[in-house]
């Protein structure tokens, strides 16, 4: 274990400092090479599916209440809105038809990842008596992710810059997340049902599948949810519950272990919170209420992806007899912020 100046004590059953003091990527520093290459011998036929689901959706749903889907919009020549603008309006011997639009987005609306910065937890990192807002690695609120509020100091304001000076979204874009990513079909064992998936159900499914997690490899979490809501997203009308699909059970400490023993380096899913919300057995009031993303995104470096489109490609490995195939999901390279849409790809 290496000490950082940032902290001399980590919370239990983290892995801070393994991978260097200065650290930001955490499991991902397992995506060497040679798994790499691992990963690219899964790609047998040659064809990509895509696992993104559309960056408006869920659309007729409201998942989260803060976050909103994307607002389209254009840049102005002059006045002049820049979409179907013909050149000629500049010179008339021009043909050219320019559109130059934008948007408004929520970093974390539809299929996303999580940045290591996402979640962090209030930790005393010197055994000083002292709980800071902190994040993997002994990252400290204000000090490495700056908000325009210090909530734990008077709320002394901050005036910017604002966004996360480290464990920021562009870390993982800088990887290029190309990885051999391993299929779990919850859906073909529990169906699209509320079943809390422990360490037991899981290995049992794992078992029954023919299937194993190795180290670099990240986990990808298929529960039908996907589906239901393009369900919804192409038909207003169409019968929906954000209750109604698995998920794992983020306070099964077995699980937990597994996780940490399994060297996975991240896990997606097509549900919101890969985790199932609330958890089977935190009790109200104490400690974290989202224990898995406590494990993964402060105590391990494990980012967490979010509303994954995976049925299709689920579906497709299952009817081959295969779980695994190459995954390639960075998120966009944004300098300082906290999640990141992505377009992911499955290729087999």
């Amino acid at each position: 274990m290496t000490k950082s100046v940032r902290w001399t004590r980590r919370p239990e059953g983290s892995n801070w400092g393994d991978f260097g003091p200065d650290d930001q990527l955490g499991r991902l520093n397992l995506i060497t090479p040679e798994r790499r290459r691992a990963a690219a011998q899964e790609v047998r036929e040659g064809l990509a599916f895509c696992l993104s689901l559309p960056l408006d959706c869920p659309r007729h749903v409201e998942l989260h209440p803060r976050r909103k889907p994307p607002e389209l919009g254009f840049f102005l020549r002059g006045e002049d809105p820049t979409l179907n603008y013909p050149m000629s309006r500049v010179n008339p011997d021009q043909d050219d038809v320019v559109c130059d639009d934008k948007a408004l987005i929520s970093l974390q609306f539809s299929t996303q990842w999580d940045s290591l910065c996402h979640i962090g937890a209030l930790h005393d990192a010197h055994g000083d008596g002292r709980r800071e807002a902190t994040y993997y690695n002994g990252f400290r609120a204000n000090d490495h992710i700056h908000g325009p509020v210090d909530y734990l100091r008077d709320r002394r304001p901050f005036d910017g810059p604002y966004g996360a000076g480290a464990l920021g979204i562009e870390t993982l874009a800088e990887t290029a997340l190309q990885a051999r990513g391993v299929m779990v079909d919850l859906f073909s064992h529990v169906g699209l049902e509320r079943v809390a998936v422990g360490y037991d159900p899981l290995m049992r499914i794992l078992e029954a599948d023919r299937t194993s997690v190795e180290a670099g490899d990240v986990l990808c979490l298929r529960t039908g949810f996907d589906r239901a809501l393009l369900g919804r997203y192409n038909d207003p009308s169409a019968p929906f519950d954000q209750h109604r699909c698995s998920g794992l059970d983020g306070a099964d400490e077995r699980l937990q272990r597994w996780i940490d023993d399994s060297g996975l380096v991240a896990i997606l899913s097509d549900n919101e919170a890969v985790e199932l919300l609330p958890p089977s057995s935190v009790p109200h009031g104490h400690g974290t209420h989202i224990p898995l993303h406590h494990l993964c995104l402060f105590k391990l470096g494990i980012p967490l992806g979010e509303l994954f489109l995976l049925s299709d490609l689920a579906d497709w490995l299952r009817a081959h007899g295969r779980s695994r195939f190459l995954l390639t999901a960075p998120p966009l390279r944004l300098p300082g912020a906290v999640g990141s849409p992505v377009t992911g790809v499955g290729t087999v």
